[in-house]
């Protein structure tokens, strides 16, 4: 039975990420999202103390661990990809960077203006901190076959494909998330537009428009519009059109979640 009392990434955040393949799974995120799924054992880890598997065992938290088991399964796919790219090829056709190395090279993409390398096994190295739902997208805008250069054409995320199915989820994990971010801190839209080389940009209906690049080719536009005259504020993420052909519409998802937990991560360090 799956563990019910602990959620995917409780259990990572105890791991030691050593990835050393112990537990007979490529990476402690697996290791992970396994548990979660009823696929393994927390002891099946021999690096969990026994104070962390009693400490997971005893949470609180609830969640399944479906999503994130699958989100490895796909991860594994994106990362067997990685192995056929040719990376000087395909790093000026995406806005990347090749760099040689002694294994081969590595393919370089910057996202909101951090370099981020992506080695021959799938694997990515940045001095940032890689949250695993940011990872799956890099991989896939890479290994994507399909590209298209950025067009200045916005699109709601509905618009997007496969957008309809998840408009409810991205307004509320998204959209009213940063949206109430914005209004508590009211610099924090122009604060990150210094952390993370955004754009300010005219023409919009909009007290704030900020243009962010999560990828190369992969812009996003954040409008805010401040309360008055008794109306609440409203926040909306738009999309241009390339990023429809650039990154697959899970992946588009997956980044957007990540992108904003981030920023609420920041937010709350900004609060402290």
């Amino acid at each position: 039975m799956p563990i019910k009392s602990v959620t995917p990434l409780e259990i990572y955040k105890s791991l030691e990420k050593t990835n050393c393949g112990r537990c007979q799974l490529p990476s402690c995120l697996a290791f992970a999202a396994a548990v979660s799924a009823g696929q393994k054992k927390l002891s099946d880890c021999p690096l969990l103390d026994k104070q962390s598997t009693e400490h997971l065992a005893t949470s609180l938290q609830s969640g399944s661990g479906q999503e994130l088991y699958q989100f490895v399964q796909d991860l594994s796919k994106l990362e067997q990809k990685i192995l056929n790219l040719n990376f000087a090829e395909i790093a000026p056709r995406i806005g990347g960077i090749f760099r040689e190395d002694a294994i081969g090279g590595r393919l370089v993409l910057k996202s909101l203006g951090k370099e981020f390398a992506i080695d021959r096994q799938g694997q990515v190295h940045s001095e940032c901190h890689l949250i695993p739902w940011v990872k799956a997208p890099l991989l896939a805008y890479a290994a994507n076959p399909q590209h298209q250069a950025i067009t200045g054409r916005w699109l709601n995320f509905r618009d997007l494909p496969g957008g309809m199915e998840r408009q409810n989820l991205f307004t509320s994990r998204c959209e009213r998330l940063l949206k109430s971010l914005a209004d508590q801190q009211q610099g924090l839209l122009n604060d990150l537009a210094d952390l993370f080389l955004g754009e300010p940009i005219s023409g919009f209906d909009a007290d704030l428009a900020l243009v962010l690049y999560p990828l190369p080719h992969f812009p996003l536009l954040i409008c805010w519009h401040a309360p008055e005259d008794g109306l609440e504020s409203s926040l909306t993420i738009l999309f241009d059109a390339c990023c429809a052909i650039n990154l697959p519409p899970q992946m588009t998802f997956s980044l957007s979640i990540g992108l904003v937990q981030m920023f609420d991560h920041i937010a709350k360090q900004h609060t402290v």
